[in-house]
């Protein structure tokens, strides 16, 4: 007789070896196969934290001297994250134009995630149709000519103030970074919120939040060792942070609220308009109060650091080189014409300003690092096998270095960009101030109208020099660490009139 009970026995055992033996079998075919694949050049890396130790202090400069190395696309592993870094126009052009739809998506990110509500802002959120419409109705509704255009009093009045200050300081020692600071943050604030804030210290608090935004994050990286963000303290940072700038927010949507509105939309601020989109039915798309306020913070942080150091660092290269300044100043006069302001109907004719802004933005890229892409599937990329899933840097501060691209790629020279066609809309990738393609930065157009018109009234009504003696050249340009490229010490001056 048989013993049914064995058979059974001996059955599964025999299905759960040939189980065994296929997945052996599967796993070994599936590594057989990665390692044929062609990719990219890679230095050597160290176990779990693969290449994070070769970054250093300056990112940009360690990534920019790897590539010299490795070549221009060249692939990390940033603990178990496969990450590509592109350092030329040739290779970026692949990634942002050629291969723009691959490599649109967002890798998720633990801090983001936490400061910009799930990160269903613009920038940070995974490519899809709900970026895709959210990006649409802000462009149209935010950042189109036209509400740009609206917001002129606003800039006009702001940058009135900065002129104001820098005359009374009547030869005094004048922190230029704290003032142009200052502009920026205000600008940001009466154009979101109407008004500004500084009885509830909102710029404290906007710092705070950037500050966390550049903070590494080791979960991210190295998801198995995530609990060390825990035990750090780093993710109870970030909800403490995230808690008091939603508080914030929360009062001033409730301020809104109340509001009575007067005629016309140059009246409105973008929370008020925010508003409005949330009670149009006919839109077919659903804004939240929590995404309103993700994308309010998109404006600051996209908005407030960026346009800041960009302001900074022109100011600094225009003290540092006096013929540049000289020059500037000629174009200035002959624009303004006898008049005490520059207003932005002139900008258009000032051709050796928007030289100037360019070459500031060229040298020192706001975002050195651009926003980390991701595939959302796999291509070939220069003749290299990309897998999905890997992320992709563009340094684009490499970039704007690149001898390959630009003669004395370090030397401040804004005639390079006189009879030359290159812009800042993404169609030339040997200048990425604002990135390109669909992930490129909807708000530069507001961004370069802000820092064209301080620095054109600035250079019109003042004269710099620097305190204690220092001459021009001797200016320290030394830069600090961080998300955005600042300086490290803040540009102090002596101003005197005039006009």
């Amino acid at each position: 007789m048989y013993n049914f009970k064995m058979l059974d026995t001996f059955y599964v055992s025999l299905f759960c070896i040939t189980t065994l033996i296929l997945f052996i079998a599967f796993k070994w075919i599936s590594f057989d196969s990665n390692t044929k694949k062609t990719l990219p050049p890679s230095p050597p890396r160290l176990p779990i934290i693969g290449n994070f130790h070769q970054l250093g202090s300056s990112p940009r400069e360690s990534l920019r001297d790897l590539s010299n190395k490795y070549g221009p696309l060249m692939l990390l592993h940033l603990g178990s994250i496969p990450t590509l870094v592109v350092s030329s126009a040739e290779v970026a052009r692949e990634v942002m134009k050629t291969h723009d739809l691959v490599f649109s998506d967002r890798p998720s990110l633990s801090i983001p995630n936490i400061l910009f509500y799930g990160s269903t802002d613009i920038a940070f959120s995974r490519y899809g149709e709900y970026w895709r419409q959210l990006k649409s109705i802000v462009v149209l509704n935010l950042l189109s000519a036209t509400r740009v255009k609206s917001f002129r009093q606003v800039r006009e009045e702001e940058t009135g103030l900065v002129i104001r200050a820098l005359e009374e300081s009547r030869g005094s020692i004048v922190d230029m970074s704290a003032l142009l600071g200052s502009y920026t943050s205000n600008v940001l604030c009466r154009v979101a919120f109407g008004k500004t804030y500084y009885e509830l210290g909102f710029t404290d608090k906007l710092k705070k939040f950037v500050d966390m935004l550049g903070t590494f994050c080791v979960g991210s990286y190295i998801p198995w060792l995530s609990w060390i963000d825990r035990l750090s303290g780093l993710r109870g940072s970030a909800h403490a942070i995230s808690k008091e700038l939603d508080h914030f927010l929360e009062g001033v949507i409730d301020v809104h609220l109340n509001k009575k509105m007067g005629s016309g939309d140059e009246t409105q601020d973008f929370v008020d308009i925010l508003r409005d989109i949330q009670k149009d039915k006919t839109i077919g798309f659903r804004l939240d109060t929590n995404t309103l306020k993700a994308v309010i913070l998109d404006v600051f942080v996209a908005g407030s650091d960026t346009i800041f150091s960009s302001l900074d660092w022109a100011m600094s290269e225009l003290i540092k080189h006096p013929r540049v300044m000289k020059k500037l100043q000629q174009e200035v006069t002959e624009v303004a014409q006898g008049r005490s302001t520059i207003s932005e109907d002139d900008l258009d004719k000032m051709k050796y300003l928007k030289a100037v802004v360019k070459e500031a933005l060229r040298l020192h890229a706001p975002l050195p690092l651009l926003l980390a892409r991701e595939a959302r599937n796999g291509v070939n990329l220069m003749g290299y096998d990309i897998p999905p899933g890997t992320q992709v840097i563009i340094n684009a501060w490499a970039i704007g270095r690149d001898p390959v691209s630009w003669n004395e790629p370090e030397e401040f020279k804004p005639e390079r960009f006189l009879n030359n066609p290159v812009e800042y809309k993404g169609l030339h990738y040997e200048f990425l101030p604002f990135g390109a393609g669909r992930r490129g930065c909807p708000g530069l157009h507001f961004a370069i109208v802000l820092i064209e018109l301080i620095l054109a009234n600035i250079v019109h009504k003042v004269n710099f020099e620097l305190p204690n003696g220092v001459k021009d050249v001797d200016l320290d340009m030394t830069v600090a660490n961080g998300v955005t490229v600042q300086r490290k010490f803040p540009l102090l001056v002596m101003a005197s009139p005039r006009v």
